[in-house]
C-alpha cells in the first residue's frame, strides 16, 4: 500500500465523481479537507499515524451527530451522517478482534514487565503505538487495565 490516504482518497474522488455518487464524493472531500487541515496544522505531509488520527477524529464527529440527530428526531440528517460514516470508514484500517486485542495487550504487558494497576502508564505507550489506530485508546485502556487487575 505505497498510496499515502491522500492519494487514494484524491483517486476516489474523481471515481465518484465520474459515477455521479454525490454522498461519497461529499464525503471524500469532507474527508480531504481534515487532512489538508492537519497538514497545515503539521506544516508538512502526514504520517500514517496521523492520517489515522484524522480519520478517527472524523468517526467520532459524525457518530456524535447522528445521535444528536436521532435525540432532536431529525432522521434524514442522520441517514446524511451515517452515509458519510461509512465512507469514513472504508480508509480506516481494519479494528483489532476482541483475540488480538487481549493477545496485544497480554504480550506488552509482559514485555513492559507491568505487575499491577499502577504499571498502566508503562503499558499504554507501549500499547497504543503497537494498536497503530486499529483500536481506539479507551478500547486498549479498558483491556490493560483489565489484565493488569487480574495479575495485580
Amino acid at each position: 500500500m505505497d498510496d499515502t490516504l491522500r492519494q487514494r482518497l484524491e483517486a476516489d474522488l474523481k471515481t465518484a465523481m465520474r459515477e455521479r455518487d454525490a454522498a461519497t464524493r461529499d464525503a471524500i472531500r469532507f474527508i480531504l479537507a481534515a487532512v489538508k487541515n492537519m497538514e497545515i496544522e503539521r506544516r508538512g505531509a502526514l504520517t500514517p499515524q496521523d492520517e489515522v488520527t484524522v480519520l478517527r477524529r472524523l468517526e467520532k464527529q459524525l457518530t456524535d451527530a447522528i445521535a444528536q440527530y436521532e435525540a432532536a428526531n431529525r432522521p434524514e440528517l442522520a441517514a446524511h451522517e451515517e452515509a458519510q460514516l461509512r465512507v469514513v470508514q472504508r480508509y480506516l484500517p481494519t479494528a483489532l478482534s476482541d483475540e488480538e486485542l487481549q493477545a496485544l495487550v497480554s504480550s506488552v504487558i509482559a514485555e513492559t514487565d507491568a505487575k499491577g494497576p499502577k504499571d498502566l502508564g508503562k503499558v499504554m505507550p507501549v500499547l497504543m503505538q503497537r494498536a497503530a489506530g486499529r483500536a481506539e485508546g479507551k478500547r486498549l485502556s479498558e483491556a490493560a487495565r483489565a489484565q493488569l487487575s487480574g495479575q495485580g
